[in-house]
Order: structure tokens, then C-alpha cells, then sequence
């Protein structure tokens, strides 16, 4: 089953986790090949493609699904994991240049992530 790497904003993640799916259409990444190596590129890819959704400062947040129909909506019950920033960070400031890595969280763990404004 294929897996996808979802770029978010912090309010799409709380939508998620509110209705239950990403909406058909969402930018979608996957990684080109089986490999960890494959799967941490994509992860970044998504990383980067969540900062350019961010207007200012703001977590970065990559959803992993796996899903068998990569253009459909994806249903929360298919997410196996949430990585996301720990805190907002500053697209202006030269951290931004060198991100620190996203942490990570499991799905059941979405509420208390979006509760705790990490």
C-alpha cells in the first residue's frame, strides 16, 4: 500500500483530526523507492512544502499515510504517523535556514499534540 507524505499547517491538522480526512486534492508526496533513505526524503520534501504553506511564523506538519487510492480523501483511521515542529518557527529568522528535525508523534497522540501547543 502506497505511503504519503501529507504537508499540513497546524490548522489542516486540526481539521484532520476534527473531521476525520485530509480532502482529495491536498498536496501529496511519496517516497521514490522502499528504502528508509527514500522515506526520509520524502519526509523533508513534505517538511519544506508545509513551511511554503506557512504566512509567518508556524509548525511545520507532515502526516504519513498509507493508503491504497493515493488520490483520494485520506481518512484519519489511515494516518500511522504525525510529525510536526515543537515549536513555531520564524520562516524571517536564520534558524529557518537550518530547521531542527521534526519530532514525532502517533496518531492517537493528535489531541494532546494540538492541546499542548507544541
Amino acid at each position: 500500500m502506497p505511503r504519503l507524505y501529507l504537508p499540513l499547517t497546524w490548522a489542516q491538522l486540526r481539521e484532520l483530526h476534527e473531521t476525520g480526512e485530509v480532502p482529495a486534492g491536498a498536496a501529496r508526496l511519496r517516497a521514490e523507492g522502499d528504502d528508509e533513505e527514500a522515506e526520509y526524503d520524502a519526509l523533508q520534501d513534505a517538511a519544506d512544502a508545509s513551511a511554503a504553506l506557512l504566512d509567518g511564523p508556524g509548525r511545520r506538519v507532515v502526516v504519513v499515510a498509507e493508503v491504497a487510492d493515493a488520490e483520494a480523501p485520506v481518512a484519519l483511521a489511515r494516518v500511522v504517523a504525525v510529525h510536526a515542529d515543537d515549536a513555531p518557527l520564524d520562516p524571517g529568522s536564520a534558524a529557518y535556514d537550518d530547521p531542527p528535525e521534526l519530532g514525532w508523534w502517533a496518531t492517537q497522540e493528535i489531541a494532546e499534540l494540538l492541546g499542548s501547543g507544541r
